[in-house]
């Protein structure tokens, strides 16, 4: 196994069990995640196997093959934050909301005394 292997594979497995322990735990996430760092592990302890896989999927190489599912991963992940943004926007407009309604009566309340 060379140096660079080892280092991908500590790197591949930290972000992991980050991921695991700290992030989030929905099981579509763990398995996905999972199924990425499994695939990210094989094609980094054997690499001559990216490019038989990227000649049956008909890609050039196998470089090509890693960069298109890179890609596809980084799109998951950003629709993952949109997702996510959009959810703190919501709790943000129920928020205000209830403290405006919460305001206004303490309002009506300081009038009528």
């Amino acid at each position: 196994m060379n140096g660079i292997q080892i280092i991908l594979l500590c790197g591949v497995v930290s972000i992991f069990l980050y991921y695991i322990f700290s992030l989030r735990n929905a099981f579509f996430d763990l398995l996905f995640l999972s199924a990425f760092s499994g695939l990210a592990m094989f094609f980094i302890l054997f690499p001559e196997y990216t490019n038989i896989i990227a000649k049956k999927l008909g890609v050039g190489r196998g470089a090509d093959l890693l960069f298109y599912i890179c890609i596809l991963f980084f799109l998951f992940i950003t629709l993952k934050l949109f997702g996510r943004i959009r959810r703190l926007e919501n709790k943000i407009v129920d928020l205000i909301r209830q403290q405006t309604k919460e305001s206004a009566r303490f309002m009506d309340e300081s009038k009528k005394k």
